[in-house]
């Protein structure tokens, strides 16, 4: 056996008592309990919590995942930020479908939101952006997200034109900064169980445009 592989045999899940749920005390709409247990694992002390998976998918259909931050959750939907220009920017902008996925081993809970994705404004996406620190504006101001970079002198000189340019000019725009707003059509949320009994509560977003929930095996 490999130190790979004695590592991952090693791994335990949820050495820690969860907390229970009782989906039938669930509310009708899916944001509601998406804030409750998203406080709850901040109370909890869950490290990063505002981070998620988004997946995507480029015009060929080839699925590709990566970790950003959460912005918002409100009646619209799951915002997030990215520059348009950017990998995930130009798949969203040719296939304008997300999946988000939150995982927070500290409960056992993971909550997962399909659906279709818009652009807020260029005011929103100003407004966002600078309500972020410096280093977040610098990082914007950078650009070029997903290009091949030739070296990383290159981008130490682009950081550091950048970072000046942010603490200098607090207000500077980023064009190609974009908010996103995953509008849900399913929204699912799994809490763990030791006996591995879990539950797991799907909305779905009927022809209506209401809610109807639904249990799932695990």
């Amino acid at each position: 056996m490999t130190d790979f592989h004695r590592a991952l045999h090693s791994l335990r899940v949820w050495d820690t008592a969860l907390p229970t749920f009782d989906p039938a005390s669930a509310p009708p709409e899916p944001l509601p309990l998406f804030h409750d247990w998203f406080t709850a694992a901040v109370a909890a002390g869950q490290t990063e919590p505002h981070t998620l998976s988004l997946a995507t998918a480029d015009e060929d259909g080839r699925p590709d995942v990566r970790t950003v931050m959460l912005h918002d959750a409100d009646a619209r939907g799951w915002h997030f930020a990215s520059h348009a220009t950017s990998a995930k920017g130009r798949q969203l902008a040719a296939r304008p479908e997300a999946a988000l996925g939150f995982y927070w081993p500290v409960q056992g809970r993971q909550v997962r939101i399909r659906g279709h994705v818009t652009t807020g404004t260029p005011e929103e996406a100003y407004e966002d952006l600078h309500a972020r620190t410096t280093g977040a504006l610098a990082a914007a101001l950078v650009g070029r997200q997903s290009e091949v970079l030739d070296s990383p002198g290159t981008l130490a000189d682009a950081s550091e034109a950048a970072w000046h340019r942010a603490e200098t000019e607090p207000d500077a725009p980023a064009p190609t900064w974009t908010l996103y707003v995953v509008e849900p059509a399913e929204v699912e949320f799994f809490q763990g169980d030791g006996r591995r009994r879990h539950v797991r509560l799907r909305y779905r977003r009927t022809a209506a445009g209401d809610w109807t929930r639904e249990l799932l095996w695990p």
